[in-house]
């Protein structure tokens, strides 16, 4: 068993590591995948290791699905606010540095996971309980807080009330995976188009060694902490995922730069997946498609289990960091080398034509009116983090009717 167990580990890593670097391969369409196998009998292998394989193939996309959004701006649903920062450091010949420091917070994000399922083991039930019903207040306050933090905030204000609709209004449409046009057209097609608008030349990137990569003492301080009080939060919280997780984040953080937002949303991505499945153990609740997943092939997780699982996430998680580096080397290496508008036109075909293969008609129109929107908010110069309505809002009228 136990040679199968490491197998398991070795291929997931793998899966997690091509859902990762290729646009529009979400890990929960492998996932949702292996089930339709398990469920018609094709597979003969123990549960418990289908679950390494999903476990390891989630926590080592968290460490690498920011290589694609930084060099490409491709993003995916855990990765999209990474989009920005991480394109000016690329303009700057940082991209390098850039996934450095989100490999470095999903590093400094594992200390977290394992501070917080104890945590979670022991008090979570109670804290549900106590906080489900502040969930709509909650994220009203944070979307007043962050329209009205812009010196702009009519424009700011129509912006995340444009994408609120965009989103309440694609929920409720005949599309299948309706994330994937929304955050495709609000933060990739969207940044694509305008860079080349603007001719976009990337220079020359630099590859230094990780000790020249650093921190401030403050910077790290206040993005673990951040990333400490909002991502347990979020692991939870029914409808709140990452992208909230993330906002709420860089707010308790204070005033951020680049760097260290990028370390932030690193953190927070890994925390998110990882405490899911902890979420799972102590409430039945799933909160992402790899637990659900879990929790579906397991039928309910004991806590020998969480264990494992636990022990699955610490595992994939360092090899996925030096993964990361690796491949974040060969990507900086051969950025420069080719025409950077030719890059964006390929992502634009492949992530039009996985738009087009996942969803329909209606999907395709839903990814051109996200991609204006995300044009405008762009040219406007109102922080894309407005666009986050698109999330909030729907989360807020749920939860108000409910």
């Amino acid at each position: 068993m136990l040679i199968e167990f490491i197998l398991a580990l070795f291929v997931g890593i793998l899966f997690g590591a091509i859902t990762g670097l290729f646009p529009g391969i979400h890990i929960n369409l492998v996932a949702a995948g292996l089930l339709s196998l398990v469920g018609k009998g094709i597979f003969g292998i123990d549960t418990l290791v289908l679950v390494v394989f999903v476990v390891a193939m989630a926590i080592t996309h968290t460490f690498l699905d920011f290589i694609p959004s930084i060099f490409l701006g491709a993003p995916e649903e855990d990765s999209f606010l990474a989009v920005l920062p991480g394109h000016e450091l690329l303009k700057a010949g940082k991209g390098y540095e850039a996934v450095v420091l989100t490999l470095y917070g999903s590093l400094a994000g594992l200390g977290i996971v394992l501070i917080f399922s104890f945590i979670f083991v022991y008090f979570l039930e109670e804290i549900y309980l106590g906080v489900r019903i502040l969930i709509p207040y909650i994220l009203i306050f944070a979307s007043l807080y962050l329209v009205f933090r812009e010196r702009e905030f009519l424009i700011s204000g129509t912006i995340f009330v444009l994408a609120g609709f965009l989103g309440l209004l694609s929920f409720n449409l005949p599309v299948q995976e309706p994330l994937l046009p929304l955050l495709s057209g609000l933060f990739g097609v969207s940044s694509l188009i305008v860079s080349l608008k603007s001719k976009t030349v990337i220079p020359k990137q630099e590859i230094v060694g990780l000790r020249k990569i650093k921190l401030k003492m403050k910077e790290f301080v206040s993005g673990f902490f951040g990333m400490g009080i909002a991502a347990p939060l979020c692991s939870f919280l029914p409808g709140i995922g990452s992208g909230h997780a993330a906002v709420i984040g860089s707010e308790i953080g204070g005033e951020q730069d680049r760097r260290e937002f990028l370390f932030l949303v690193g953190g927070i991505n890994t925390i998110v997946m990882a405490l899911s499945f902890v979420t799972a153990f102590v409430i039945g609740k799933t909160r992402t498609g790899a637990s659900a997943a879990v929790f579906e092939l397991l039928g309910s997780i004991t806590l020998s289990n969480l264990v494992l699982i636990l022990a699955v996430v610490f595992i994939s998680g360092i090899i996925a960091f030096f993964a990361g580096i690796f491949m974040a080397r060969i990507f900086a290496s051969n950025i420069s080398r080719i025409s950077y508008d030719k890059i964006n036109l390929v992502v634009l075909g492949i992530l039009f034509v996985v738009n087009l293969v996942l969803t329909n008609w209606i999907g395709m129109i839903v990814l051109f009116t996200a991609s204006a929107l995300g044009v405008f908010c762009i040219l406007s110069g109102v922080r894309r983090i407005q666009l986050m309505g698109v999330l909030l809002v729907p989360t807020i009228v749920f939860y108000l009717v409910l």
